[in-house]
């Protein structure tokens, strides 16, 4: 038992790991810490393969909503028509879902940061990728998301999904959520 970082008790912090093979990931850690006092709670879990580093880029319409998205918490995830962006940080996250449901995670992101927004030129702007996201939805507009993974977790299962390998620089520019060392 260790100290809790919420309430500052000792010995009440539980820290509990296991390691499975998980489809698409491969051999994968998951930790949890929880509090017997107050209750704190926090998961998490961690790519232990490592994969060759790939790109992998989609057009996308309404036709390709259900095509399955495969996002590692290493990978930066773009969609540049729109000028969006998410890159791995210490809270990234694993997610499987779909071409829907990575625009729906977008959509939200945009929304967040309407609402924060101050000025009214950021306020438009969020407003027109809003509305562009719908066309896409709506299968007025093409886009086309791009995944790059350093690790080689990530993936867009689809047989018209372009994958190639990122090269060295690329893999440089590249942020990857982790602290990492050089050989």
């Amino acid at each position: 038992m260790a100290d809790c970082p919420v309430c500052n008790i000792k010995g009440y912090l539980e820290v509990k790991t296991k390691t499975e093979e998980i489809p698409y990931f491969g051999e994968v850690m998951e930790s949890t810490v929880k509090c017997q006092k107050c209750g704190f709670k926090h998961t998490d879990s961690i790519c232990l393969d490592i994969k060759e580093p790939v790109k992998y880029s989609l057009n996308v319409n309404k036709n390709k909503m259900n095509v399955r998205v495969v996002k590692s918490q290493s990978a930066t995830i773009t969609i540049p028509e729109l000028g969006l962006k998410v890159e791995p940080g210490p809270q990234s996250q694993t997610y499987i879902s779909n071409v829907e449901g990575v625009l729906k995670r977008f959509e939200k992101a945009v929304k967040t940061a309407l609402s924060w927004a101050e000025d009214e030129e950021s306020k438009k702007n969020a407003v027109r990728i809003l509305e562009e996201i719908d066309e896409v939805k709506n299968g007025e507009k093409y886009v086309t998301i791009i995944i790059e993974d350093p690790f080689g977790h990530s993936l867009i299962e689809d047989e018209d999904t372009l994958k190639t390998g990122l090269s060295e620089d690329e893999i440089k520019n590249l942020e990857t959520g982790f602290i990492t060392f050089d050989k």
